[in-house]
């Protein structure tokens, strides 16, 4: 028999495409606002603005969250709800991919040059882990052999959206502030009472409240199933690193002593908060091969 909860995640598969940070900035209104917010420019006309956001990334098997072009520029914008020190690497591919498309029907190898716009990469950070308020990812971070001078280099600005964060940002972009509001209350309210219930009474309370208005007001199903979603898939998360290194288990500590023991020795001592990424976590065990 399926459960009220099961139904209404039916939908919500690992393929699923559009999560709600997604689907609130899919609209050009909504975009050229967050656009304008972040880098300080002031169109007004929604259609200067060409969405390009792709369905299905080649080499990740999934889509990338909103890209598009503006006066010859190309922008990137991720969202994420846990912090992923691959995220330029991603980002990198992606890039790879819209730029495939945008040459496709021109000679790559002529005499003639071909023009492309030149990228910029945001990722909008709102997880439960704490973060400063922007951060600067670089590619070159990921690489095994540390240069001063690298040949390939991208850089990514992380912002941290969560409430009480980058205050002048979210007075630009009122969505993105209510989008924040949103997401604060649900995790409150997911503290004390069923996720279920959590979500009912954040979209009732913000609708009152004319806090996403509009937008749950027409897609209070989907916002409700993408919000218990992405909450339990945040939980399931915590809990894989809770069930591997914080369970009491004298297995899991030593190994966990024994990496920060090894990254301690490395000079890598800034990054052991990090540990707290599934991805990171991953990255340093496979670094120095400590299974899990």
């Amino acid at each position: 028999m399926i459960t009220q909860k099961e139904e209404l995640l039916l939908p919500m598969k690992r393929d699923y495409k559009s999560r709600m940070f997604t689907m609130i900035f899919s609209k050009k209104e909504e975009l050229l606002e967050l656009y304008n917010a972040v880098s300080g420019k002031q169109y007004t006309n929604p259609e200067a603005l060409t969405i390009n956001t792709l369905e299905n990334a080649i080499y990740m098997s999934m889509s990338n969250d909103v890209s598009f072009i503006i006066d010859s520029r190309l922008s990137l914008y991720e969202h994420q709800s846990t912090y992923c020190p691959n995220i330029p690497l991603r980002l990198f591919l992606y890039l790879a991919d819209l730029y495939s498309g945008m040459i496709k029907d021109k000679n790559i190898y002529g005499t003639k040059k071909i023009m492309i716009p030149p990228p910029h990469f945001i990722v909008f950070y709102n997880g439960s882990e704490k973060r400063d308020e922007t951060e600067v990812m670089k590619l070159s971070d990921l690489y095994e052999i540390q240069e001063a001078d690298v040949d390939l280099e991208l850089k990514v600005v992380m912002i941290n959206i969560n409430r009480g964060n980058n205050q002048q940002l979210m007075d630009t972009c009122r969505t993105l502030r209510d989008y924040s509001e949103y997401i604060y209350r649900m995790r409150e309210y997911a503290k004390k009472e069923p996720i279920e219930i959590a979500a009912e009474r954040t979209i009732t309370e913000c609708i009152r409240e004319g806090i996403l208005k509009e937008f749950l007001e027409q897609n209070r199903a989907e916002a409700m199933a993408m919000s218990i979603y992405e909450y339990d898939e945040e939980k399931h998360m915590k809990m894989e690193r809770e069930d591997a290194f914080a369970d009491g288990s004298r297995e899991g500590q030593t190994r966990m002593l024994t990496l920060i023991q090894k990254m301690t020795e490395d000079g890598m001592v800034e990054q052991i908060p990090n540990l707290t990424s599934p991805d990171f976590l991953e990255e340093m065990l496979s670094k120095y091969d400590l299974a899990r």
